[in-house]
């Protein structure tokens, strides 16, 4: 099939990183997937970790995930107007948080909390994925900046890790979905995948349809190959070889 915008169905869309992009964050970046734009900040906090971590000498990281009013076709209500947070940020700011601390060793990062914000300003599919993929980078630099002032003495980070969307459209198996071709989709895939290959997190849904082992198995295929991609962006815009 030929895609909207001219992709093959194996192929991620254009994707851009620029870091520092704010002057006040430990680590900051814009990440840009097509039209998908996602700000993803990292915040130090020392000394303050979960209550069931006080003492222990580990650290923590956790995510806030929040779609800006008119990132979409119409605008969203923000979740402080609405009274509370929707049940879709909830979900995606657990996953992203997951996400990152399974990467990361909690014990070297001593007893303090990072905080991974992660703020959409363009969304046309993909947001969660981007937000992972972006976070990553943004924590990463933070943790640089704590290991450059002496605060840790090597960057906790046990592998690189990225995100990526796969589904199924009109019975063909495609990488990194876009807004329409998600709303078509007949399956819905999410893959959170590090370097090694190792899967973190899958959510795969059968939109009023269902799918084989073996579709599963090429999709998963297929994330891994754009998952890769993804990382050697990452490290370019870090500047680590490899």
């Amino acid at each position: 099939m030929v895609r909207i915008d001219g992709r093959r169905p194996d192929q991620l869309r254009p994707v851009k990183m620029t870091r520092n992009y704010l002057k006040y964050p430990e680590g900051s970046v814009l990440i840009e997937m097509g039209d998908t734009k996602v700000l993803c900040t990292a915040t130090v906090e020392d000394g303050k970790v979960p209550p069931f971590l006080k003492g222990t000498g580990k650290g923590w990281i956790t995510a806030e995930y929040a779609l800006l009013p008119r990132s979409t076709e119409t605008r969203t209500i923000r979740d402080v107007v609405r009274g509370g947070i929707s049940g879709r940020s909830h979900e995606i700011q657990r996953l992203i948080g997951r996400s990152l601390r399974a990467v990361v060793d909690l014990e070297k990062l001593g007893e303090r909390t990072i905080w991974v914000d992660c703020d959409v300003l363009q969304a046309d599919g993909g947001t969660r994925m981007a937000s992972v993929t972006g976070g990553f980078v943004a924590l990463y630099d933070a943790l640089r900046f704590l290991k450059e002032r002496g605060v840790i003495e090597e960057i906790p980070i046990k592998e690189f890790l990225a995100g990526v969307s796969v589904g199924i459209v009109d019975g063909e198996i495609l990488l990194d979905l876009n807004y329409n071709e998600d709303f078509q989709a007949q399956v819905d895939m999410n893959i959170v995948m590090t370097e090694s290959g190792s899967i973190v997190e899958v959510q795969g849904t059968g939109e009023e349809a269902t799918f084989t082992k073996e579709e599963m198995m090429k999709m998963v295929e297929l994330a891994e190959k754009g998952i890769k991609e993804l990382i050697r962006v990452q490290k370019e815009v870090l500047g680590i070889a490899g």
